[in-house]
């Protein structure tokens, strides 16, 4: 399996620092290319929100310098990849939190992290960053660990009551607030000619996934200037629609064989 890949992030039309963070790694293995993905969204005052997030960007990387060769290369099975993913967040919630207390700040982030092993996938979520699968139809990867999730599963809130919601910001998960956090991960395989999207929530807010999947359909794709171009018009109709976050998506395309000869 081969992948072409493509962030685009914006600061948005109120905030003066972009506190998102995304990154995408690539590396070749007997079993093909193996990729990691990671979007964090920040929260905390001045610059810590940014620190947050970066801090977790430079982990996750180096977790897939020198931890996923060695789960790629012995085969693990999918619980030693989740207790790996596991490790690492808690050690990222320790050092996270403990640098707030010392520091007399709060601060945190979100995460959402994608592993592409040949047709497997493994994703570990914190907070309300998302990750959609798309192939010929749009599906949602990940739940929102945040309130108004919690009161739309309870029956106490509907999708557009949620949408309208002043609270639609509180979460009940992120790395760095808490002693404890509590990851979910989802586990399962994809197919060529289907792509990822990973988004944090200011992309989200005024979007339907409907407008997503026209704009992000695999087989509509040509490179990776062509996936940036269509991930830079969806942001600006975010930032009409008057979102004040930050704005960040990354798009994953999976590709038999040679992903340029693949894109159409």
């Amino acid at each position: 399996m081969e992948f072409v890949s493509e962030i685009y992030s914006d600061i948005g039309i109120v905030k003066k620092v972009n506190q998102d963070a995304a990154m995408v790694r690539q590396a070749d293995t007997d079993l093909g290319k193996v990729l990691l993905a990671v979007i964090c969204d920040g929260m905390g005052g001045l610059q810590s929100g940014e620190l947050a997030s970066g801090t977790v960007i430079t982990e996750m990387s180096d977790w897939f310098e020198h931890v996923v060769p060695g789960l790629v290369y012995r085969k693990a099975a999918p619980a030693e990849v989740k207790q790996s993913f596991a490790r690492v967040v808690n050690r990222l919630n320790d050092r996270i939190r403990r640098y707030g207390e010392k520091n007399g700040i709060r601060l945190g982030t979100t995460m959402a992290a994608l592993l592409l092993v040949k047709d497997a996938y493994y994703i570990c979520n914190i907070g309300d960053s998302r990750i959609y699968y798309l192939n010929g139809q749009i599906r949602q990867m990940t739940r929102d660990q945040s309130y108004i999730q919690q009161e739309i599963d309870m029956g106490r809130m509907t999708a557009e009551e949620a949408r309208r919601s002043s609270q639609r910001n509180v979460l009940l998960q992120c790395i760095g607030v808490s002693e404890t956090v509590a990851p979910d991960f989802y586990i399962g395989e994809f197919e060529p000619a289907s792509a990822f999207l990973l988004c944090t929530d200011g992309f989200v807010h005024v979007l339907s996934g409907e407008e997503m999947l026209a704009e992000l359909k695999p087989e509509l794709l040509k490179d990776e200037a062509d996936i940036r171009a269509r991930l830079e018009r969806l942001t600006e109709t975010v930032k009409a629609r008057k979102e004040e976050d930050n704005i960040t998506s990354m798009l994953i395309c999976a590709r038999q064989g040679d992903p340029a000869a693949a894109l159409i």
